[in-house]
């Protein structure tokens, strides 16, 4: 099972490299690359509905993008399930949900419902520390499979609450069963996380995710005991810009020949598809007549 592999990856005390997807394809090519893990970006599955991530798509449809995932890759999904779409009553029903349709983990963070996305101008309202305990409570006593990871998401250097802040909620979190913490900021240097990581001296599994912070690489990261790095948006970005490109050339130049060179082939489509081997099923079970007497 997947949630057991995942399980495993932070029991080997080894970094794990997780990267950030939005549906079937964007996931398979992720574990292609040799990634361990897949993060089922909020932010990435709202802007393919092209909507904003702040809530407004339901828990449903997180989860239908996390389900084509899933069913696309053999390795652990792990899925951005911004503050449990409500309360106490809505994280227990969520974990029921999720963990029903094969996901590995889930990672809550403790902002007030609805969320506003982390690096957006604008309040970054906290939950009190003893609510989103509760919820992460809740969480691990909903969960029917041991190995089912419960991430505690922490939004007080977002929120300018400073460092003491996120150590009191780290610890309230680990305390109340989180299998790991994950430590958000959004300075564009890594100092934030570093001064968290070299204070904290509780147990949990620490995450990152180094949008801003581009430069920490893995030596750095795994010299400081980080456990999970989630490079949570580059696929979303990097497809956006590519097909950006593609589109203004095509009006540009008033033919495809010379983008024809830079994109993939219909082979390279078919081969992630499934393409090849649905023919060779069809063959393997379509070849031999079957006669009745």
């Amino acid at each position: 099972m997947k949630t057991k592999t995942l399980r495993e990856l932070l029991d080997s005390k080894k970094l794990i490299r997780v990267m950030g997807a939005h549906n079937g394809l964007s996931a398979k090519l992720a574990e292609q690359a040799g990634f361990d893990a897949i993060w089922a970006s909020g932010l990435e599955i709202s802007a393919t509905h092209s909507v904003p991530d702040a809530n407004i798509l339901t828990m449903t449809e997180n989860l239908q993008a996390a389900i084509s995932m899933n069913q696309a890759t053999s390795i652990p999904i792990i899925c951005d399930c911004d503050s449990g779409y409500g309360n106490v009553n809505n994280v227990i029903r969520m974990v029921k949900e999720y963990e029903r349709n094969g996901m590995a983990g889930i990672c809550i963070e403790d902002k007030q419902f609805p969320k506003l996305n982390s690096f957006v101008d604008g309040p970054q309202k906290l939950t009190p520390i003893e609510e989103f305990a509760g919820k992460i409570r809740a969480a691990k006593d909903t969960q029917m499979d041991p190995n089912f990871v419960v991430i505690a998401r922490i939004e007080a250097l977002i929120a300018g609450q400073g460092l003491q802040e996120a150590l009191n909620r780290a610890y309230a979190y680990e305390e109340a069963g989180a299998d790991a913490i994950l430590i958000h900021s959004k300075q564009k240097d890594p100092h934030e996380i570093v001064a968290f990581v070299e204070s904290y001296n509780g147990s949990a599994p620490i995450v990152i995710v180094p949008t801003t912070y581009p430069t920490l690489d893995v030596d750095q990261i795994t010299n400081y005991g980080i456990q999970v790095v989630i490079y949570a948006n580059h696929g979303l970005r990097s497809s956006i810009k590519a097909m950006k490109e593609t589109f203004d050339r095509i009006l540009k130049e008033g033919n495809t020949a010379g983008v024809e060179l830079d994109i993939s082939t219909m082979q390279e489509v078919f081969e992630l598809q499934g393409m090849f081997e649905m023919r060779r099923q069809e063959d393997k079970y379509s070849s031999t007549l079957v006669t009745f007497k």
